[in-house]
């Protein structure tokens, strides 16, 4: 197999990443535009889109941390009890060459990690108690190093940034269609009769197509973090070994993740892996690991 570098991993993904999230963005602004047709005014309607998606995003930008944790079930780690956890993490953040996170645990039997946080200097990491008792201290290193890479590639914050942006396109989506079936169709500003049946469909499917870009950027940014961390740690292997214990792993699914936050988690915690899941596929990620 040709072995590829992390450079090239990480180049390609984060090229396709952000290609990703500006399909998003313009989502957001032609539905703004649709919404200002209803309206009798186009600045009207991109007004609104503006001033919804800065009103979302500051919320959560400085509540999004504790809500995570809190949904999660995160408690902050004893240093006594989870010494190797701690200095894994304090290890790992000296050679990233970014501040310490905070370490939480969550108490749950399935082998998981997340990290949170809108930049490195306000940033946690959360381990799950499965992952303590069933990684070697090289793949626990491996999964750390991963989630450090979330953090230092500011990787939390876009991808809440772009969680953030999928809710506005399903808002704006909802207030376009019934503010459309409000006015009864009427269509008084002479706007030609077949734009504003595609303007309907569009705003019916944006949400689908929405939260599929959503998932995708998400998929792309675990590639991102895997050949970071590999970088970080110098050993793939480790990282490679811990995904091949998850794969493994018989424990049912998690019963402190949901859905809201799944994609902020180092594998899929549903275990699901198709269209709709938040993970790439684990056997190509731990055959790219072993490409490297």
């Amino acid at each position: 197999m040709e072995r590829v570098s992390f450079y090239d991993h990480i180049a390609a993904n984060k090229r396709n990443s952000v290609f990703l999230v500006l399909i998003v963005i313009i989502f957001m602004v032609f539905l703004g535009y649709l919404i200002g047709l209803i309206l009798g005014s186009v600045l009207a309607g991109v007004m609104i889109a503006v001033s919804v998606s800065i009103f979302l995003t500051l919320i959560g930008v400085f509540s999004g941390d504790d809500i995570v944790l809190s949904a999660s079930h995160a408690e902050p780690a004893d240093k006594k009890q989870y010494a190797n956890l701690v200095n894994t993490v304090e290890g790992l953040s000296i050679a990233a060459g970014i501040p310490m996170p905070k370490v939480y645990v969550i108490k749950d039997p399935t082998i998981n990690a997340m990290a949170i946080g809108r930049n490195p200097k306000k940033a946690s990491i959360a381990v799950t108690t499965g992952a303590l008792e069933k990684l070697n201290r090289s793949e626990l290193e491996g999964v750390i190093g991963h989630e450090m890479s979330h953090i230092k590639n500011y990787d939390v914050r876009f991808m809440m940034l772009t969680t953030i942006l999928v809710g506005i396109v399903i808002l704006l989506s909802d207030f376009f269609i019934r503010a459309f079936f409000y006015s009864g169709g009427d269509n008084d500003r002479k706007v030609p009769a077949v734009f504003l049946v595609f303007a309907l469909v569009l705003a019916i499917l944006a949400p689908i197509g929405g939260t599929l870009i959503k998932l995708a950027v998400s998929r792309k940014r675990e590639f991102l973090a895997d050949a970071n961390g590999a970088l970080l740690t110098r050993h793939p292997q480790g990282l490679a070994n811990a995904l091949k214990k998850i794969k493994e792993d018989g424990t049912n699914p998690s019963s402190t993740a949901n859905k809201a936050i799944a994609h902020l988690y180092f594998s899929n915690p549903f275990k699901n892996g198709n269209l709709f899941s938040t993970h790439p596929d684990i056997d190509g990620r731990i055959s790219r690991l072993e490409s490297m």
